[in-house]
């Protein structure tokens, strides 16, 4: 079993400084749509960087940054480091469509390969590091870039052993794009309300 990271301590300057987990789609929040897969997935579920809301306290486990201000590179040391089980399940508190199959599958692969890193996946916009399965052996890695001064999690994944999970394999999960859209600026979440509304 993985464990799961949602990343919430953005400051969403795009989104006019709100929460994004907060955004209704389709009646429900980003957070009650993730919490809904990821508890098919995982009973340790991190919520990295801010305060649960309080209907979800019994359910999400609040993490701090170790060290704030670091972006989602610092988010991913803290859950690393917080997490219960080998795989951690990192994902962007912005993203509405990821399932509990999809997820599950990332998980799988990590958990079977010891000589795996990270799974993530890959699409003509490049990688997706945060919608990724990590393994706790790359904490030092994370670390190293951390006090390099690097926080960019695309430059982490160069020095990771990385698995990509491509079209082909996402395809079977849904459409691509669906599956990873994810809401930075109030245009975002119009198309993704408009995805929700038009895509199975």
């Amino acid at each position: 079993m993985p464990s799961a990271a949602i990343l919430a301590g953005g400051r969403a300057t795009r989104f006019g400084g709100l929460d994004k987990g907060a955004a209704i789609v389709q009646g429900r929040s980003i957070l009650e749509r993730q919490l809904t897969e990821l508890t098919q997935v995982t009973n340790d579920i991190l919520y990295v960087g801010a305060n649960p809301p309080a209907e979800y306290r019994q359910v999400l486990q609040p993490v701090a940054d170790a060290r704030p201000g670091l972006g989602p590179l610092g988010g991913l040391d803290a859950a690393l480091g917080a997490a219960r089980h080998d795989t951690v399940l990192l994902i962007a508190g912005d993203m509405p469509f990821l399932t509990a199959p999809f997820l599950a599958f990332l998980a799988t692969i990590a958990e079977a390969d010891e000589a795996v890193d990270a799974v993530v996946p890959i699409t003509a916009r490049g990688t997706h590091p945060l919608a990724a399965a990590y393994r706790k052996a790359c904490r030092p890695s994370v670390e190293a870039s951390l006090l390099a001064g690097d926080r960019a999690m695309r430059g982490l994944l160069e020095h990771l052993h990385v698995r990509g999970i491509g079209l082909e394999e996402m395809a079977g999960f849904g459409d691509p794009e669906r599956l990873l859209a994810n809401v930075n600026t109030p245009a975002d979440l119009d198309r993704v309300q408009w995805l929700a509304g038009h895509t199975r």
